[in-house]
């Protein structure tokens, strides 16, 4: 399964980067957020590949959820698929959005690949193993090595959204003292943590599952810490939530070794 996740994260890279140099109108979803060519044909390639290998498993995929397009029952396992995290970044011509695929089991995301095919940083995650994989100029996989989370740095390097940043964030950054603020968009922030470049990433602003399940994989790989505010380690697949929309995240941080306290730790 990883190896076909890693196939179509490459297939899929190549697109949005034929988008990316051809450049693209910007259109419009109904919660005003962007959407592209990219993401579109992102998701086109992403979708026909894993119904074709993995029919019987559920997709669930932001453009598809976006029109309305969505599983009638998932089940104990299904796939969560965002084409390209970090639209905005893509449409202002920065270079840190990704393609990500993830595989859910029983609320948790247990396989995942994160693609930023601009840099060409690839992360790999499945239970007890992450990996950081490098690409070559034709999208072809050239080596893998393991990675995983380091003990708290002195100063903490913090890793925020650089699109969606909120006083909520920069108040809990403010409490954790000296800390080295790096701004990066999409969930390439998870792989930092996970690859041992950063300590923490605290989220207090709206995400949707498809956002954060492919890059949580890869840092739940040797162990399991992400976390909401408050409480138990997020769970994915949240339907006819109460207070907010299918798929919907609550806040949360997420955290490498011994890196935080407070909040974290409830």
């Amino acid at each position: 399964m990883l190896e076909i996740f890693e196939r179509l994260a490459l297939a899929a890279g190549r697109e949005v980067m034929r988008v990316f140099h051809a450049g693209c109108a910007v259109d419009r979803k109904s919660d005003a957020s962007p959407v592209t060519e990219a993401d579109r044909e992102s998701e086109k390639i992403i979708l026909a590949g894993l119904r074709a290998a993995f029919p019987d498993i559920p997709c669930v995929a932001e453009e598809e959820a976006a029109a309305g397009i969505m599983p009638g029952e998932l089940g104990e396992t299904f796939f969560l698929v965002d084409p390209l995290d970090g639209t905005k970044e893509f449409v202002n011509r920065r270079t840190d959005f990704t393609v990500n695929i993830a595989l859910v089991r029983h609320g948790v995301p247990e396989v995942g690949v994160v693609f930023a095919p601009c840099s060409g940083r690839f992360f790999s995650g499945r239970p007890g193993r992450a990996e950081a994989l490098e690409v070559d100029d034709d999208y072809r996989i050239v080596s893998r090595r393991l990675i995983s989370v380091r003990t708290a740095a002195t100063p903490l390097a913090v890793v925020a959204s650089r699109s969606h940043n909120t006083p909520e964030t920069e108040a809990y950054i403010r409490e954790l003292g000296a800390a080295e603020i790096v701004s990066v968009g999409s969930s390439l922030k998870f792989c930092l943590l996970a690859n041992a470049e950063a300590d923490v990433y605290p989220r207090f602003g709206r995400t949707m599952e498809w956002d954060t399940a492919a890059g949580d994989a890869v840092l739940r790989a040797p162990r399991g810490p992400t976390r909401p505010q408050y409480g138990k380690p997020g769970t994915y697949g949240k339907r006819n939530q109460a207070d907010d929309a299918d798929f919907a995240n609550p806040h949360f941080i997420a955290s490498g070794k011994a890196a935080t306290r407070g909040r974290i730790d409830c």
